[in-house]
C-alpha cells in the first residue's frame, strides 16, 4: 500500500506533529509511505522518504507541486494533516484524501470555540454570530471565508477527528455524522515502560507558552495552592520571557527523552487551555505515567481523563484539586492501544476507497 501524508511542517514541537510521526512510523515498517512538507524547523526526522513544496508552508498560490507529486507517487491513499489554505484541500478532496481534523480552524473563525468575554461558544459557525469576536470587520470577512472555505473542502473528504468533541463541532457545522470517525491518538515514543521513578519534585505545565493554553490559570492555580514544590514550564512560545520574569523556571522545547524525564518528577500536571481543547495529548502522556492531571472540563479532555474535571476558569476549586492529588500515584488512563488505533485508521482508508 502506497500512502501519501501532507502536512504544514516536519516538526516534533507539537502534538498533532507528533501523532501524525507516530502513525508514518508504524506505517513505515509495513508499507511504502511518503511524506510532503512546506517546511522543516530542524527538530524530526521523517522516518520515510520526505518532499518539501512551497505552496504546504501556506500562502498558497497554486496547487501544480501538488498534483505532480501526486501523479509521479500514484499512493492508493492520501492522509491530509495540518494543511489548512483552501486550494490545498480541495486539490486533495478532488483526490479522495482522508484529512484529521486536528483543531478548530475548520469551522472557528475565532478563538477555538472560546469568545471575546471568556464563556465558551457553543453555536456553530454563523456570519452574524462570529463577527462578535473580532474588532477588525476587514479582517473578519477574510478569516470567515477562509474558514468557511476549509470546512467545504472537508465536507468532501473522509474526516477523522481525536475525538467525541471534536466529532460533535463537526457536525454542528454540517459535516455527516456519517463521514466522520473518531480516532485519537496514542502515546509514543516517551519511554513509559517501568524505570526508577525519582522523588517528586515540581508541579508541571508543558505545552506552548501562550495565553490561549492557559499559561497564567496555572500560575494562579499554583499560587493559590500553596503546595511546596516549584511550578517548572516544559515549552517555550511568546510568554516565556515574562513567566521567567515572575521568577519560574522553563526548559524550552524539549525532545522526548528529556520531557519523558520531567514528567517523571512531577507530582502532577497543570492543563488549563483558554480555547475547547480538540483532544489533550500532554494529559494521555501524563496520566500514561501515573501521573494525575489538573484540567478543565474542556473539549475533548474528558474521552481520556479519568476526574475529577474543573469548570474552565475555576482556579478555586482546581487549586483544591491541586492539594489533594499532588504526589498521589494514579491508575494509568485507559489503555489507546496503538494497534487497535491503527487497524481503525486503516478501516477509514478502505472506506473512502470504495467510495471512489
Amino acid at each position: 500500500m502506497r500512502i501519501l501524508h501532507l502536512n504544514d511542517r516536519l516538526s516534533r514541537r507539537g502534538g498533532a506533529d507528533i501523532h501524525m510521526l507516530s502513525i508514518i512510523k508504524r506505517q513505515h515498517a509495513e508499507h511504502a509511505v511518503y511524506l510532503a512538507v512546506g517546511r522543516q524547523d530542524g527538530t524530526a526526522e521523517a522516518g520515510c522518504p520526505l518532499y518539501c513544496l512551497q505552496e504546504l508552508a501556506g500562502g498558497c498560490t497554486g496547487t501544480d507541486g501538488l498534483e505532480c507529486l501526486i501523479g509521479r507517487l500514484q499512493p492508493d491513499h492520501i492522509h491530509v494533516h495540518n494543511v489548512l489554505d483552501p486550494m490545498l484541500l480541495e486539490c486533495a478532496a478532488a483526490h479522495d484524501a482522508v484529512t484529521t481534523v486536528q483543531d478548530h480552524r475548520s469551522f472557528c473563525p475565532g478563538m477555538g470555540k472560546w469568545k471575546l468575554d471568556g464563556a465558551v461558544c457553543s453555536t456553530p459557525m454563523c456570519r452574524g454570530v462570529c463577527d462578535g469576536c473580532f474588532t477588525d470587520p476587514q479582517y473578519f470577512e477574510r478569516i470567515f471565508d477562509t474558514t468557511r472555505r476549509r470546512l467545504d473542502a472537508i465536507q468532501k473528504m473522509r474526516v477523522i477527528v481525536l475525538s467525541t468533541y471534536m466529532r460533535r463541532e463537526l457536525i454542528a457545522a454540517g459535516v455527516p455524522a456519517g463521514r466522520i470517525t473518531v480516532v485519537p491518538p496514542f502515546v509514543d515514543d516517551l519511554n513509559v515502560g517501568p524505570s526508577p521513578v525519582p522523588r517528586p519534585s515540581c508541579v508541571l505545565f508543558v505545552g506552548r507558552l501562550v495565553r490561549s493554553k492557559g499559561v497564567y490559570d496555572a500560575i494562579d492555580i499554583w499560587q493559590r495552592a500553596e503546595v511546596s514544590l516549584p511550578l517548572v514550564f516544559a515549552g517555550t512560545g511568546v510568554e516565556r520571557t515574562r513567566i521567567e520574569d515572575l521568577g519560574f523556571h522553563v526548559s524550552g522545547w524539549l525532545d522526548r527523552a528529556a520531557l519523558a524525564s520531567w514528567y517523571r518528577r512531577a507530582a502532577a500536571v497543570i492543563m488549563t487551555p483558554r480555547w475547547q481543547e480538540p483532544f489533550g495529548i500532554v494529559g494521555l502522556e501524563a496520566l500514561s505515567l501515573g501521573i494525575p492531571v489538573i484540567a478543565w472540563a474542556s473539549g475533548g479532555i474528558e474521552d481520556w481523563h479519568p476526574g475529577p474535571l474543573f469548570d474552565c476558569g475555576d482556579v478555586v476549586a482546581a487549586a483544591a484539586g491541586l492539594r489533594s492529588l499532588a504526589s498521589q500515584s494514579v491508575a494509568p488512563a485507559a489503555v489507546f492501544d496503538p494497534d487497535r488505533l491503527m487497524a481503525e485508521l486503516y478501516a477509514v482508508y478502505q472506506t473512502a476507497s470504495e467510495e471512489r
